[in-house]
């Protein structure tokens, strides 16, 4: 549905849509198709003029383990690569900040990397007990141009903010509830996502969609307020010796 690659499956039911991430061999980490479809998709949903809400979540183990190391190790050495994926970060973000239907995370299991970007730019979050959020792209070398970092100071303290950018610290989904990065912690974060939805595609359309985008609106603003400069600094940390050290020692075969 809406063109998106295999890695992308879009399911409707209704006027809900059901996005789950599709490599779940790869514990749903990020390839250049997945990126490239999230780039994309956000715009088509807002387009479809049936949607009322949509559901996102990811098949199998996770929600998503982050960024595919062999995809990470392409982009520090191809630049046209890397400048399609830092313009489609960018798209991504402001996709969904401005994508017109409630967003709603069901998190299945781990959501790292872009995974935790997901879901800090959703609109409501439901965790399974098991699953965590980090964002680990200083571990690796990266700069977080479509991070946690870049929507974590609306949702908690500065401080909180710094200490999981700068440390890739693993937050459980009890502690995520009771910071602000999280709604619900349940069994079944799929089931409870799609009740949500149901509940919002019954109220009166015009009010839910305005409403969510004057509170967006705030969101909006403080990602573009930063997000020009994230982009140049990403693009320069693909570029660095630490990176390169990094993905070499995590690609590397194991003997």
């Amino acid at each position: 549905m809406y063109g998106m690659p295999e890695e992308i499956d879009v399911a409707a039911e209704g006027a809900l849509r059901i996005i789950s991430l599709n490599r779940p061999e790869a514990l749903n980490a990020v390839n250049d198709p997945l990126h490239s479809g999230l780039a994309e998709l956000w715009t088509r949903l807002s387009e479809d003029q049936e949607v009322r809400a949509a559901v996102l979540t990811g098949n199998g183990k996770a929600f998503s383990a982050g960024g595919d190391f062999g995809y990470l190790k392409a982009l520090g050495g191809d630049s046209a690569l890397r400048a399609k994926t830092i313009r489609h970060g960018r798209e991504l973000v402001l996709g969904m900040a401005r994508c017109r239907v409630p967003v709603i995370a069901a998190v299945n299991g781990p959501a790292v990397g872009l995974g935790c970007s997901l879901v800090a730019l959703s609109d409501m979050v439901y965790m399974n007990p098991t699953a965590y959020l980090a964002d680990p792209h200083v571990q690796v070398g990266l700069v977080a141009a479509d991070g946690g970092p870049l929507t974590w100071p609306l949702h908690i303290s500065l401080l909180q903010a710094k200490e999981f950018a700068l440390t890739g610290t693993r937050i459980d989904a009890e502690r995520a509830v009771s910071l602000g990065l999280a709604n619900h912690v349940v069994d079944d974060p799929l089931s409870e996502a799609i009740a949500c939805a149901k509940k919002m595609m019954e109220l009166p359309q015009q009010a839910v969609e305005s409403t969510k985008r004057m509170l967006n609106i705030h969101l909006e603003r403080a990602v573009l307020a930063s997000l020009d400069y994230a982009n140049v600094a990403e693009d320069q940390s693909f570029q660095t010796e630490d990176f390169r050290a990094t993905i070499a020692r995590l690609t590397a075969p194991k003997s």
